[in-house]
């Protein structure tokens, strides 16, 4: 586990540098993935389903970017990017296309269903994650009010 979560928290930050993230932050873009990946490593390791998995995945990075980028006053997207990129079937897209040249018609095209679940699991996760933060914004101040 140690392993890919240093191996996560490398490959992040390696994209926070190819993406011109600042140096100061490029420690916050390995926490970013790394915390991601731990999510869903920790689903496929104990076998529940990997698209879920991905899901709250993509999700706690969506917050945890949002969090990252209001207290570093940085664009979300520095964060965003390197945070999700661990989570991307890119392995898995290379044997969908493998399979497809070899004539394995069947199994290319389960291999892409699962590349096309886990690319929309991504995207849902950090789109819910942002209406979570707007409707978080939207809640009302609780607080009591000091009178003059």
């Amino acid at each position: 586990m140690f392993q890919q979560l240093l191996t996560s928290f490398f490959s992040s930050a390696g994209f926070g540098i190819l993406f011109n993230a600042p140096r100061k932050l490029l420690i916050q873009c390995g926490i970013t993935g790394m915390i991601g990946w731990g999510i869903y490593f920790l689903f496929y390791l104990y076998e529940q389903n990997v698209v879920y998995g991905t899901f709250i995945a993509a999700f706690f990075v969506g917050i945890i970017s949002q969090v990252f980028a209001r207290f570093y006053k940085t664009p979300i997207l520095i964060f965003t990017v390197g945070g999700i990129i661990p989570l991307v079937p890119g392995g898995l897209a290379y044997d969908a296309m493998r399979h497809f040249v070899q004539n394995d018609y069947n199994g290319a095209v389960s291999l892409a269903a699962k590349v096309l679940l886990l690319s929309v699991a991504i995207a849902i996760g950090l789109v819910a994650s942002e209406v979570a933060n707007q409707l978080i914004k939207k809640l009302p101040d609780k607080r009591p009010r000091m009178s003059k």
